[in-house]
């Protein structure tokens, strides 16, 4: 197997990186040039190259790291989606007599609405196996699409888009044996939080139902490649969220 995973140098993303290669297979990273990519790419060998890019959100940017994948290892089977950003401002900030920026909402937006239509072109180019499956695409929502917050409008919006959007693309890449799921995180030990106090990080964990703690990264790499190997999973959104549900 080849995966492209987006964002792959941290959190969800390199934990999924370094599950696929300790289950034979190899990966591309595509992620900024700041990230820890080239080390992570150096620690896991000739399995992992690293293409980095000032933007990762660009058709172009998504496109080169589809080529490098074809280029390096021949095909293309997986693409996993776990780069984005989070904006947290209220609607209107009556205390600073500002509204959310517009320009933030659309960057949230264009950051995390960017998915990877050039990965399911690759994947068409696949052999198909037995019941004409040629790859899987899966995407990163956030248990906010469903359960917002105070201050996430232009981050649960993003993250909705991605659950609405679920359906309608497994459905338009399904003649070619393409798959398309979204997975929705709750609250895991990612480095956003790690930069809270240990206080707050443990109030956050205790609001989780069972088990009650933060997820470990390792846990959504594990439902990455489930679901990679489950081909009768498709146009499905799976909440990994321990049964919490975000109170305002």
């Amino acid at each position: 197997m080849v995966g492209l995973v987006t964002g792959g140098s941290s959190g969800l993303g390199c934990a999924t990186v370094e599950r696929l290669v300790q289950n034979g297979a190899s990966a591309v990273i595509l992620d900024l040039p700041s990230s820890d990519g080239a080390a992570l790419a150096e620690k896991l060998g000739s399995a992992v190259v690293l293409l980095a890019f000032p933007q990762v959100t660009s058709e172009a940017d998504v496109q080169s790291a589809v080529s490098l994948a074809r280029e390096k290892f021949g095909k293309l089977d997986l693409a996993v989606n776990c780069a984005g950003i989070a904006v947290a401002f209220k609607t209107y900030n009556f205390k600073k007599d500002l509204p959310h920026s517009l320009e933030d909402f659309q960057r949230e937006h264009r950051r995390n609405l960017q998915r990877d239509p050039p990965g399911g072109g690759e994947m068409g180019k696949n052999e198909p196996d037995a019941d004409g499956h040629r790859g899987c695409i899966i995407n990163t929502a956030s248990v906010a699409a469903f359960d917002g917050q105070v201050g996430q409008a232009a981050y649960s919006a993003s993250k909705g888009g991605i659950v609405g959007m679920t359906l309608p693309i497994a459905r338009d890449l399904a003649p070619m044996g393409i798959r398309v799921v979204t997975i929705a995180p709750g609250l895991f030990s990612t480095p956003l939080l790690a930069g809270l106090p240990e206080k707050v990080r443990s109030f956050l964990a205790r609001q989780v139902p069972f088990p009650s703690r933060l997820g470990d990264p390792a846990e959504f790499a594990h439902l990455v490649t489930s679901l990679a190997e489950n081909p009768m999973i498709n146009g499905e959104v799976i909440r990994l969220d321990g049964a919490i549900r975000m109170q305002p």
